[in-house]
């Protein structure tokens, strides 16, 4: 018997299966799927096998060494399911598995031993120990562990002594067993749910109506209306149908209190899955889920690939958002992989959003998707009432952070006990630091960013690569002591308010809530009312339902605007609807104050009258004229190298090739990507719009080859990129 061994290295050259005697020792225990340990080279390494055979016309093969003692098998599902990826994202077929597994579980050597275990003392016979109760009354503590054990099934072998444990062990009067101990446990509490409204039962009625079904389904529902109780009412139908469910959201941040509501309502049947847990807590909640331990899965895009065998549902919430979509090796978007898995299931898919992407409204107008709609936010609470502040007007009274209306509103929420939320999507404290004397501008030497300062720490960072520097006074070209601080981030932003106002402030960005636990604290903290404002970049703008917050202020709203991206508009209008809507979601009424140097924007003003259906026939009409998505499917290609030459030079030979090869195609380019140089290497890019990628699917592969051995130029290749 034979298998193909698909290896653990990523590197296209290797993308290919390497046959593998196996051994008679081994020969009913391998399986496809199974984890193997065979030799390649000089070395031993590890892999996974997909496909086994009687013969083969290979010679001088090598045997299988051995399985795993942690072992885990692919099964079929998730077998095809990377074949899909390695065909949609043109990564290698070892990647697309890789990128299904957490660490632990990953095809490579692993020398950390992440399984925990609580040890249990039971008895071996019950009559034997009752002859040596009967025969030995001195021993009192021996006595005490078995008269305790021949009333309880097992005992915590840390409760007792090692000298009374071993010398009962010695007698083979008690064995010692092990059960799995996971880091993360929720008891099963009461049962809290909540009456629906009108249309949130008709939104669960129709999906319902779809089970057994791979029909997707768009629920488009203003911020407040009750999205969250409408997954979990669908989620509770399929368990109590025998089935599982996967609730995805875009962030780490909104999985704290969502995952909360899902324990409160479900308890143990929950598992979560994110980046922020351990490798230990991964390890365990997958195991979880591997053993059936649990019906329903909360977590960020990777917990798209949990290894479910039953799926009934999965829902995609806030599914306008980019984070779905992988940007590095391999590509795929968390929508695309879990369609393909409903099909395999044959279950429902639920995109939510209170601002859906344009390509899913437009495939929901057109029927591809099942359109559902909640119009209406939850009990007696309405839209919060904005306001639009000119900061033109603003800078020229010295206002150059917090208007006079915002002062005046912020004034009365803390008068009055509310809560206020201060948006601005930008961390750090100064985001340039420039010489006035000669024009110095501290610069990433990595990438082409300028650096942003961190008073905390008096570094300079670079918020790409990671670069840092110890902050001086002294310009490095001129030595003159005349460095200008420019630019706003939330960290100087935090500062300012301290000074303006006597508040206790919480500033929750990625500087903050690094720290494991931090974020879940700081959201307790508002719960509890310890915060009278909350300072936070975009990781505060959506699915956060804080009842006490009655006042939204929006920092620098059109920067966003100004990103050259054909999604700007739209990302825009999102981000301030989002943040918008965290104001008023209860009994209290809420207000939004929105700064803007630019008050007569189109996107600015849909946002104020809160009129996505303005936006979306605006931005089509845009992506209609300019031939974008959803009109058109983009392809980026990014040309990548070290040496600047050598880049630009093999990107004018990518558009030749692709010029001869594409018919019925626009193609773009080359120019320099959004972000030229990163970590010291250049990047041109070149688009491509076009209407059925199968057509250009084979030129695509064909340059791919053309590159996998080139050791001095890159080439990535994004379908349906998340920016361009």
């Amino acid at each position: 018997m034979y298998a193909d061994v698909l290896v653990e290295y990523g590197a296209k050259a290797l993308d290919r299966k390497f046959t593998y005697i196996i051994p008679e020792r081994l020969s009913n225990s391998i399986k496809v799927g199974i984890k193997v340990i065979v030799p390649f080279g000089n070395t031993t390494i590890n892999g996974f096998v997909i496909n086994i055979k009687n013969k083969t016309e290979n010679e001088n093969l090598k045997e299988i060494i051995d399985i795993p003692k942690q072992n885990f098998i692919l099964n079929e599902e998730l077998l095809k399911l990377g074949n899909f990826i390695k065909e949609n994202t043109l990564c290698s077929l070892i990647s697309a598995y890789q990128c299904m597994l957490p660490t632990s579980m990953k095809v490579k050597t692993i020398k950390s031993n992440y399984q925990k275990y609580d040890e249990y003392l039971c008895l071996v016979s019950r009559k034997d120990a009752l002859n040596y109760i009967e025969n030995n009354k001195r021993a009192s503590k021996q006595l005490e562990l078995l008269n305790k054990l021949l009333i309880t099934d097992k005992i915590l072998k840390k409760e007792y002594s090692n000298i009374v444990v071993n010398k009962l062990l010695d007698l083979n009067l008690i064995k010692i067993i092990k059960e799995n101990k996971y880091r993360i446990n929720k008891p099963n509490v009461l049962f809290k749910s909540l009456t629906l409204t009108k249309e949130q039962k008709d939104a669960v009625d129709c999906v319902k109506n779809s089970f057994n079904k791979s029909d997707i389904f768009l629920l488009y529902g203003i911020t407040g209306s009750g999205k969250t109780e409408v997954y979990m009412n669908l989620i509770e139908e399929v368990v109590n149908n025998g089935k599982e469910a996967i609730m995805l959201v875009p962030e780490i941040s909104l999985t704290t209190q969502i995952v909360n509501r899902f324990y409160e309502r479900f308890g143990a049947k929950v598992a979560i899955f994110h980046s922020s847990l351990s490798e230990g807590e991964k390890y365990d909640e997958y195991h979880k889920i591997l053993n059936g331990d649990v019906k329903i899965v909360v977590g960020t895009r990777s917990a798209i690939f949990v290894p479910f065998q039953n799926i009934g549902l999965i829902i995609l919430d806030e599914e306008q958002s980019s984070n779905y979509k992988q940007d590095n090796n391999p590509r795929y978007h968390a929508k695309d992989i879990a369609i393909e898995r409903a099909k395999y299931h044959k279950c429902p898919v639920l995109l939510g959003s209170a601002t859906p992407s344009l390509e899913s409204m437009a495939r929901g107008l057109k029927g591809v998707y099942k359109l559902l709609t909640l119009t209406k936010r939850i009990g007696d609470a309405t839209l919060p009432e904005i306001s639009i502040v000119d900061m033109q007007s603003e800078y020229q009274k010295g206002n150059m952070i917090i208007s006079d209306l915002l002062d005046k509103e912020i004034k009365e929420r803390l008068l009055k006990k509310e809560q206020v939320i201060i948006f601005l999507n930008r961390r750090g404290f100064n985001t340039i630091i420039t010489c006035k004397n000669c024009g110095y501008t501290f610069k990433c030497p990595n990438c082409d960013i300028t650096l942003t300062y961190h008073k905390s720490s008096n570094h300079l960072r670079c918020h790409y690569c990671g670069y840092t520097l110890l902050n001086t006074d002294i310009c490095p070209t001129c030595k003159e002591k005349a460095l200008s601080n420019l630019g706003l981030g939330t960290e100087k932003l935090e500062e300012e308010l301290n000074k303006k106002y006597n508040a206790k402030i919480i500033r929750m960005d990625i500087d903050t809530t690094s720290k494991k636990g931090s974020q879940e604290e700081m959201i307790k903290n508002i719960e509890d009312g310890n915060a009278d404002i909350i300072v936070g970049t975009q990781m505060i703008s959506k699915g956060f339902d804080f009842p006490n917050v009655s006042l939204v202020g929006i920092i620098n709203a059109d920067e966003s605007l100004n990103i050259p991206d054909f999604r700007s508009g739209e990302r825009t209008f999102e981000l301030l609807t989002q943040t918008s809507g965290r104001a008023g979601r209860k009994n209290l009424k809420g207000k939004v104050i929105i700064q803007t140097f630019n008050p007569e924007n189109k996107t600015i003003s849909f946002v104020q009258n809160a009129d996505y259906n303005a936006l979306f026939n605006y931005e089509m009409g845009i992506r209609k004229c300019l031939k974008y998505p959803p009109y058109y499917y983009l392809t980026l290609i990014k040309i990548a190298s070290k040496d600047y030459e050598l880049a630009s030079k093999e990107a004018t030979k990518v558009f030749k090739f692709l010029n001869n090869k594409l018919s019925d195609t626009i193609i773009l380019g080359p120019t320099t990507a959004s972000m030229f140089k990163f970590n010291n290497i250049y990047r041109f890019q070149i688009i491509l719009k076009y209407k059925n990628y199968e057509k250009i699917k084979d030129t695509l592969i064909e340059l791919d080859e053309a590159y996998k051995v080139n050791t001095h130029v890159f080439i990535e290749i994004d379908n349906n990129p998340s920016r361009i």
